[in-house]
């Protein structure tokens, strides 16, 4: 079980099949995740450093918004509830289902992961429950499934929309008796498994139109994380450039003031794995210690005309000067109108208030 070390503030999660996302209004000092040897969590008061890292195991992100998904982790992954991951292409779905599942009790046991839409149709109840020998032609021996496999750990299901109905309410009778059964096999088998499932679209509508179960919609809700879209969370990119540098080997490397300003105010459709992708490009493409804005993928390279030139920012300075610059620079184009302004940097009014506090 996790300590805390440093008290944070905290909330109820209420009823079982609350939503639990990032709407509501939430306030939390920045804190630092660390794993222990012993793979469980602990939290730490973050000194204020320059570009000090905020974790949880792998997760990065010092935005209130990440940090308050990392209490949300902790909280759940000690249990059994059945989890729900919602949010765009290249959010971290999958991230956090395997943080959920490394520091649970299950930890030791198999994670086993399933892609729904890639699922073959002639096959995926085979996949799933295994078979017995003779189930059907090709079947010269009796083969697990992966709930199987999973005993005693976590299957995660993502793209869970795509799943044919037949599975759904194959998937509904093991979430409600904790068994299956083999296919060709007339034995009920027990399976102790924990089930997270990520989707990136909306279920609720699917559900609407008769095309995802209800009853089963409500099983996998049990608890609702929503991951919001990077350009939502604008303060984590530059944590996440640096540690994009670190993987690829690039730590001694920087972007110009340019091309940092460009990845700073770039919307990411694709979110952060759209920004790994680019600082992956620029650093197999640039052939200095500075890499500039011709070595980010052309896509990128494109919005700096529409945007107009990039203005130099002169002398080098630090990722909270070009932030501070940056805010100030949009607030005296919309003539000091911070709702607009808010809405330009891709934040809440709440935030821009707290940064320009910061930058007094």
């Amino acid at each position: 079980m996790a300590q805390i070390v440093e008290k944070i503030d905290t909330y109820t999660i209420g009823k079982s099949r609350e939503r639990i996302d990032c709407e509501r209004s939430f306030k939390i000092r920045p804190v630092r995740w660390e794993i222990s040897p012993m793979q469980s969590p602990r939290i730490q008061l973050l000194e204020t450093q320059e570009n000090e890292e905020y974790r949880f195991g792998r997760i990065i992100g010092r935005s209130p918004a990440m940090q308050r998904i990392f209490q949300i982790i902790e909280r759940v992954a000690p249990g059994n509830a059945t989890v729900l991951i919602s949010g765009r292409t290249g959010t971290g779905k999958e991230m956090v289902a395997r943080e959920i599942h490394c520091h649970s009790p299950r930890a030791s046991k198999p994670f086993v992961d399933i892609n729904c839409g890639a699922l073959p149709e002639q096959l995926a109840e085979s996949e799933l429950f295994g078979h017995q020998r003779g189930a059907f032609t090709g079947a010269t021996e009796t083969k697990k499934g992966l709930f199987e496999t999973a005993h005693g750990g976590t299957i995660f299901f993502d793209e869970i929309q795509a799943l044919k109905p037949e599975l759904q309410a194959k998937l509904l009778r093991v979430l409600q008796e904790r068994v299956i059964r083999r296919v060709g096999g007339r034995e009920n088998l027990g399976v102790d498994v924990r089930v997270i499932a990520a989707t990136n679209q909306d279920i609720v509508d699917a559900v609407d139109k008769g095309e995802f179960r209800e009853d089963l919609y409500y099983r996998l809700n049990v608890v609702n994380i929503f991951l919001p879209e990077l350009r939502e969370r604008r303060e984590d990119i530059s944590l996440l450039i640096d540690h994009f540098l670190k993987r690829f080997g690039a730590e001694t490397r920087q972007f110009s003031l340019d091309a940092m300003r460009l990845l700073l105010s770039s919307d990411w459709p694709g979110n952060v794995r759209e920004l790994e992708n680019a600082v992956e490009h620029a650093c197999a493409i640039g052939s200095g210690l500075t890499l500039k804005i011709s070595d980010l993928p052309p896509h990128l390279c494109g919005r700096v005309g529409k945007m107009g030139a990039v203005k130099p920012l002169g002398k080098m300075r630090t990722l909270d000067e070009i932030e501070r610059r940056h805010i100030l620079f949009i607030l005296e184009e919309t003539g000091d109108n911070h709702v607009r302004a808010a809405e330009i940097l891709g934040i809440d009014r709440r935030t821009l208030y707290r940064k320009l506090d910061k930058y007094k």
